[in-house]
């Protein structure tokens, strides 16, 4: 019963409705354009399967597995902790850590943790917003604040609205030091290549797992918006990957 109850709630939720209203009314429009009728049920299945935990499971989790989580004993003075944002929804009405989006609370509290660990580290927030006095890296900043982080610990990078430009921003501070790198683990791969690029040797500490290899089977096959917004992520993800060897094999100093 439990269950069928999850399943029938999964079947409610406005992503899978909307493909199964859509096509059942794509069984009753007119099939004389052959090709346009199949293209169109063909989008309907796919958006379902990609929507999935099952296919989720089968393209996000390999790429999950390939990370190497940060064991703090293996790693004994650390110089900085970079914390990558994650976007903002500002509301001065709200607290800080309301202000933040999941993506970036996941990576401050995962900075954090690490500062306590490493009580000599800076801890540098990065990422711009959408005014100057409205950014990603201050509202982490007062929310590691209110968690009991220094404020003479902290550093702000609040310019940078990319990750290619936190890495050519910060290059000056970090080459040369030991920096341990907070992003969500969709993103790790693309963040330490272009911190990389600018001779920043990053130790990885990846957050935001969505660990599809548990999702019970009654779930497993039921379209989900949460999902899908992680198959977008992993798929801006690889966009921009293929975005930097374009430019590299353009132009092999641009990136």
């Amino acid at each position: 019963m439990f269950e069928l109850k999850k399943v029938i709630g999964g079947l409610l939720m406005p992503l899978p409705v909307a493909l199964i209203v859509i096509f059942l009314l794509l069984l009753f429009v007119s099939k004389t354009k052959v090709k346009s009728y199949s293209l169109c049920m063909l989008s309907v299945v796919f958006l379902w399967v990609i929507s999935t935990p099952h296919f989720a499971d089968y393209w996000i989790t390999p790429k999950e597995r390939a990370l190497k989580h940060f064991v703090h004993t293996q790693h004994k003075q650390v110089d900085y902790i970079v914390v990558l944002g994650g976007g903002l929804s500002p509301n001065s009405n709200l607290q800080a850590n309301l202000q933040l989006s999941n993506s970036s609370l996941v990576r401050l509290i995962e900075g954090a943790r690490l500062a306590n660990i490493y009580p000599n580290a800076k801890l540098i927030m990065s990422g711009a917003g959408y005014t100057p006095a409205m950014t990603t890296s201050h509202l982490m900043s007062q929310t590691a604040q209110s968690l009991g982080i220094s404020a003479n610990r902290i550093q702000l990078n609040s310019k940078a609205r990319d990750t290619e430009s936190e890495a050519r921003d910060l290059a000056p501070t970090l080459v040369d030091s030991t920096v341990i790198l907070v992003t969500s683990a969709s993103h790790m791969r693309r963040a330490q290549d272009l911190f990389s690029a600018q001779g920043i040797d990053t130790i990885a500490s990846p957050v935001e797992f969505y660990n599809y290899d548990t999702t019970p089977i009654y779930k497993r096959f039921t379209a989900s918006s949460a999902v899908l917004l992680s198959i977008t992520r992993y798929t801006h993800e690889w966009v921009g990957n293929q975005w930097i060897k374009l430019r590299r094999a353009l132009d092999s100093g641009s990136v």
